[in-house]
């Protein structure tokens, strides 16, 4: 009423201008209300795919660790010559024995004597099977050498003929005109070739001229 009064401001007016009051009153309060600083939560936080992943993969990398140790690797590499048809290197699982060998190498050839080999011994890396060597050879070769350290090298006649393929140079060293460095040849040639298929072969050998290997071909055989 004193405003009234005062100014001279009609009721309608008054009413009016004290709504815009009010509505100005209530937006500003409004304003202030939502501008005022709040309290942001964090964010959970969250492993980036890319370093979850080497996580997941590093689950199957103890698989093979475990496999290998349960199945050895390598192989045994072995020479198989004589008598066979593929003599030459053979590689095999670790454990094979003699007969895995010899179906490697394709097997023996028909009418070959294979009763000199022990065929369920068990392989060692690096030795050679010659297929076809006759079992008195070793012997043979041993009596040859019992002559005792006075009998000159090369010098003895051994019993019976001497395996090529079997024999040592020890037991090469007993046949006459053979030295240790002849005998040495003889073995090269046979790791070489895979061994001798026929006692002819023999001339091929480097240090057996014509006249040796007349004196040396009823003493061996293949």
């Amino acid at each position: 009423m004193w405003v009234q009064l005062r100014c001279g401001i009609e009721p309608r007016t008054l009413a009016a201008l004290t709504v815009v009051l009010i509505a100005a009153s209530v937006f500003a309060a409004y304003h202030f209300w939502t501008g005022r600083p709040q309290t942001v939560r964090a964010p959970a936080r969250e492993m980036p795919a890319a370093m979850a992943a080497p996580t997941a993969a590093a689950v199957p990398t103890a698989v093979p660790a475990a496999t290998a140790s349960v199945r050895p690797g390598g192989v045994v590499v072995v020479d198989v010559a004589g008598k066979v048809r593929r003599p030459g290197i053979q590689r095999l699982p670790p454990g094979s024995r003699v007969v895995d060998a010899l179906n490697a190498a394709g097997g023996s050839r028909p009418g070959t004597d294979t009763t000199g080999l022990n065929r369920a011994r068990v392989l060692t890396d690096g030795e050679q099977i010659v297929v076809g060597a006759p079992a008195s050879a070793p012997a043979a070769g041993a009596a040859g050498n019992a002559g005792g350290p006075g009998a000159p090298s090369g010098s003895g006649s051994p019993s019976g003929p001497i395996s090529l393929n079997a024999a040592t140079v020890d037991q090469l060293d007993t046949l006459p005109g053979v030295g240790p460095v002849l005998a040495q040849h003889i073995i090269d040639y046979r790791t070489r070739h895979g061994g001798f298929r026929s006692v002819d072969e023999l001339r091929q050998v480097n240090g057996i001229g014509d006249r040796r290997f007349t004196d040396l071909r009823p003493l061996v055989q293949p």
